[in-house]
Order: C-alpha cells, then sequence, then structure tokens
C-alpha cells in the first residue's frame, strides 16, 4: 500500500472546490491516456459538495462525460430515489447535470431492484458487474480515483470498526446492523478499494479529527477501517484545518493557500 499524502485546506467550502478541480483533472488526464475514465463517488457532506462544485465550476467541460465510468464506493440499501442514498444526492448534485451516457452510471442496486430486500443477493449483483467492467479477468475494474469520506469511528464505506465485513475477500458486501443508521448497506471491500490507482480520503470538520489521526497512525484497520484504504498509485488525505488538528506529531503535510 502506498503512504499517504497529506494536504490542508484552511475551510471547508476551500476543500471541496480544490478536491472538485483535482479531480477533472485527474479525469482528464485518465481519457487523455486510456481515451476513459473510472471514477468511484462518495456520498457525505464533503462527497457531495465537491460533486456540487464540480456543476458549478466551468472547468467541468474539460470532461469528457460520455467516456467516464462511475461507481459508489458504498449505498444504504433503500429504495432508488430515497433522499438517505448516497445516488440520490450524487444525482442531484452533479449527475442530472451533465451528458452521462446512462450505462456507465453503475448504481449500487436499490431494494425496489431485482433483489427485492435480499442484500445479499443485490452485493453478489454489484460484484458481478464489477466483474464484467474489469480488464484482464481481473474482480474490478483499474479506478482511476476513488473517493471515500471518513467517518468520526474511523469508518468508510461502510466498513465500520470490529465487523465482519472488514475481513471480506471479495469485493462487495452486504452489511448488516451498521452502527449508523440506516442497518442495512453494501460495500465495496478492502480488496476492491486497494485496487483503485488512486484513493481519496476526504474529512471535513472537527469531529474527524481523531480519525484521521487513527488513520495515520499505522492503526490496526480493524479498529480504525481508515487506515486500510489505500490506493496501488497514491493514496490522498484531504483535510480541511479543523480535521487536521490531530496530525500525528511529526507527519509532513502541505497546508494549501
Amino acid at each position: 500500500m502506498t503512504a499517504p499524502t497529506v494536504l490542508v485546506h484552511r475551510a471547508q467550502e476551500l476543500l471541496a472546490r480544490a478536491v472538485a478541480a483535482r479531480l477533472v483533472t485527474r479525469i482528464a488526464d485518465a481519457q487523455a491516456a486510456r481515451g476513459t475514465a473510472s471514477v468511484v463517488l462518495t456520498g457525505g457532506g464533503v462527497g457531495t459538495a465537491v460533486l456540487a462544485e464540480l456543476a458549478a465550476s466551468g472547468a467541468r467541460d474539460a470532461v469528457d462525460w460520455r467516456r467516464i465510468d462511475l461507481w459508489w464506493g458504498d449505498e444504504r440499501f433503500l429504495p432508488t430515489g430515497d433522499d438517505e442514498r448516497n445516488e440520490t444526492g450524487a444525482r442531484k448534485a452533479l449527475l442530472d447535470q451533465v451528458d452521462l451516457d446512462p450505462a456507465r452510471v453503475h448504481a449500487m442496486p436499490a431494494t425496489d431492484g431485482p433483489d427485492g430486500e435480499e442484500v445479499a443477493a443485490a452485493a453478489e449483483r454489484y460484484a458481478a458487474e464489477l466483474r464484467a467492467a474489469a480488464s484482464g479477468g481481473g474482480p474490478v475494474p483499474a479506478f482511476d480515483v476513488l473517493m471515500l469520506g471518513v467517518g468520526p469511528d474511523a469508518h468508510v464505506a461502510s466498513l465500520f470498526p470490529g465487523m465482519p465485513a472488514l475481513g471480506d475477500e471479495g469485493t462487495v458486501v452486504p452489511v448488516h446492523d451498521a452502527p449508523k443508521p440506516p442497518p442495512t448497506r453494501i460495500s465495496l471491500t478492502f480488496p476492491a478499494i486497494r485496487a483503485a490507482r488512486e484513493v481519496w480520503l476526504l474529512a471535513a470538520g472537527e469531529s474527524k479529527a481523531r480519525a484521521v489521526h487513527l488513520g495515520l497512525s499505522g492503526t490496526d484497520p480493524v479498529e480504525a477501517p481508515v487506515a486500510g484504504a489505500r490506493g496501488r498509485e497514491r493514496t490522498l488525505f484531504l483535510l480541511d484545518q479543523a480535521a487536521a488538528a490531530e496530525l500525528p506529531d511529526g507527519l509532513e503535510h502541505v497546508l494549501t493557500p
């Protein structure tokens, strides 16, 4: 796993704006190199704010939205269009405002989908979709960017401390009895997350400071899942100053203007 780079922005809105600009650049670079790009979205306050900043930016036109695959790192297992679903927030913030190929928007299944309330079958359906999109017979595509929010309890995606999903060797796992409502979810696993070229961990606010500290301190990922989220080529912790308040002593980081 790659050693993280830590970038600190002075306020949450500046963080969201900077991540949106970074994302445009990364997608454009991937499309220039390979003709396409693959991005994993996250929900939460910062993740949705990044998409809203991107929607408001003229730089979004640097992306060929028809040549991008969009995935999700986790999802609340609720009906399509429910306000608590990450997909719903992403569509309102950005996706409904750009010219996407609908076949390349890979939303995680909902309870009104073909598997109904069977979350295990829905998770396997998403794993199969990932396999079908992977090249060379791999289990998941080589995501260019995989974004993750960081919870105050140090969870990422829907991988919560101490839960069985942390040890799953597949790519997509059903989550039952999550400590944060709603309790039933679908999540990518560590093997799927670590297949990404770049993993970006987003955190804003003082409630995330302890989790960020654990994620950068070599903590056991069973205790702090954020510590196990790393990219193959690059790992970025993208923080505001409040979330960076408890960085480990001596850790090198960059405070942006």
